[in-house]
């Protein structure tokens, strides 16, 4: 069996002497895992470093089999990046978020089009803004989408400023202030088009993303995402 694709790379791990065991993001396959021959090597290691969009060629005998990928570098969006460590940063932690959250094979071409679009803006300032809201795109895609539309308390559209712990649910200002201790905080850019205008409004936003990650989506296992926390240290250092 084999199969083309293109895909970006999430993470790699070495195998014996000088293979790699590589996990990529494909357009329309899902994530992947394939064997790359002397991917640990000087030839090659450079184009299989993480957040790299690659072509994928897979062969193997049985799909369930580790089979063996050829690759070749379309884009290295790192390489960009040296003098932008937010962008890198957030480079890191969306491939972290995605290696740890999808199942293998599993078809998820909005996910793979999300990570290209926050991969066009890593050099921007708002980078934690469309971060944030990558995340949110990734919860609605595996079915722990958050419903900021109204207040789950009151109805009420306007105001909206914590979101239910355990509900996934917005929660008006008033309706909120009495268990704001126990509710997530809400920061506004959420609510629209727009970008955040604080650090800690990223801050917020990440927390919010980061709770139903690893409470909901990842089940607990937070352990595999050292990458989003460091993003998250970043942020919280510009408080």
């Amino acid at each position: 069996m084999e199969w083309h694709d293109r895909g970006y790379i999430l993470a790699t791990r070495k195998h014996g002497e000088s293979a790699l065991i590589v996990s990529a993001l494909t357009e329309t396959r899902g994530r992947q895992t394939g064997l790359v021959r002397g991917g640990a090597g000087r030839r090659k290691r450079g184009g299989l470093q993480i957040g790299n969009l690659v072509t994928l060629d897979w062969r193997g005998r049985l799909p369930e089999h580790l089979g063996n990928l050829t690759t070749e570098v379309l884009a290295a969006p790192a390489a960009a990046l040296m003098d932008c460590p937010d962008g890198l940063a957030a480079l890191s932690a969306a491939c972290a978020v995605a290696e740890a959250l999808l199942p293998e094979g599993e078809d998820h071409p909005a996910i793979f089009h999300g990570l290209a679009a926050l991969l066009g803006v890593l050099d921007d300032a708002d980078v934690g803004s469309a971060y944030v809201k990558w995340e949110m795109g990734v919860l609605g895609e595996l079915g722990f989408g958050l419903d900021l539309s109204a207040c789950a308390a009151t109805g009420e559209t306007e105001n909206l400023a914590y979101v239910s712990p355990k509900t996934g649910r917005a929660v008006s200002a008033a309706a909120g202030k009495p268990y704001h201790g126990r509710l997530l905080t809400l920061p506004a850019f959420l609510l629209g088009a727009g970008a955040a205008h604080t650090p800690d409004e990223v801050v917020d936003g990440l927390k919010l993303t980061g709770y139903f990650l690893e409470n909901h989506a990842l089940d607990g296992r937070a352990g595999q995402l050292a990458a989003r926390d460091r993003l998250v240290d970043r942020f919280q250092a510009k408080k």
